[in-house]
């Protein structure tokens, strides 16, 4: 992922930018909740797949759900960090700046 803000000197990072970085950070940290949100019910629907129900497809469905919410978790890990970094990066530029 390119930075954006890369291109612009110290001087023309506005409020406006500084904002908007603020609030993609904020957009940032919810779509990491989603993707926690999202992996821990893949991997509860699973093991209460395989711990309650007795017919084969549903505990096979159980089985592939939580290694599919471990999956989940990870990439929104991975996603997370690399915007946080950028957006770092950012922030930094625009702190020096005042």
């Amino acid at each position: 992922m390119e930075n954006p803000y890369i291109k612009f000197s110290n001087d023309e990072l506005i409020l406006r930018d500084q904002l908007a970085v603020d609030r993609t950070k904020l957009a940032n940290e919810r779509t990491f909740l989603a993707y926690i949100r999202t992996a821990l019910t893949f991997f509860i629907a699973g093991i209460t797949f395989v711990k309650f129900f007795n017919e084969i497809i549903i505990k096979i469905t159980g089985v592939i759900m939580i290694p599919l919410g471990i999956f989940i978790l990870i990439i929104g890990i991975i996603r997370f960090k690399k915007v946080y970094s950028s957006l770092n990066i950012i922030n930094e530029k625009s702190e020096s700046n005042n």
